[in-house]
């Protein structure tokens, strides 16, 4: 059975809880590795400058503490990871999310950037 290492267990412990127990049910299913929690100021501007975000410090759903958000990677591939990897890894998020009864939106189907290791808690739950 999979199970978080270091970094990924500092960036959960980042989230809110119903994203917490939407994390806790996927890693039984599949390896993966929880890369972004929370992101401070200067985290999100450097991932606004270099095209990872379209959002500036204090629009992203990352920015609060708890954060709102998280990021994921396959592991052990991480970025090198095919796209079907990742609609993989989405797809036993998204149905960790249904067995947890937490509503969450994947940056998959986003329109404005393609963000595929992007999850975060949909305002409803809020």
């Amino acid at each position: 059975m999979a199970s978080f290492g270091a970094k990924s267990l500092r960036c959960r412990g980042e989230c809110h809880v119903k994203l917490q127990r939407v994390l806790d049910e996927a890693i039984v299913l599949y390896n993966f590795a929880v890369i972004w929690g929370y992101r401070g100021r200067d985290e999100q501007e450097r991932a606004f400058r270099t095209g990872n975000s379209k959002a500036r410090w204090g629009e992203s759903p990352h920015n609060v503490m708890p954060s709102r958000a998280f990021d994921v990677i396959p592991y052990p591939k991480g970025f090198k990871a095919s796209d079907a990897d990742f609609y993989f890894l989405a797809t036993i998020i998204m149905a960790a999310a249904i067995r947890v009864n937490v509503r969450i939106k994947w940056g998959g189907h986003f329109r404005s950037i393609r963000d595929l290791a992007h999850f975060e808690l949909d305002p409803r739950e809020l």
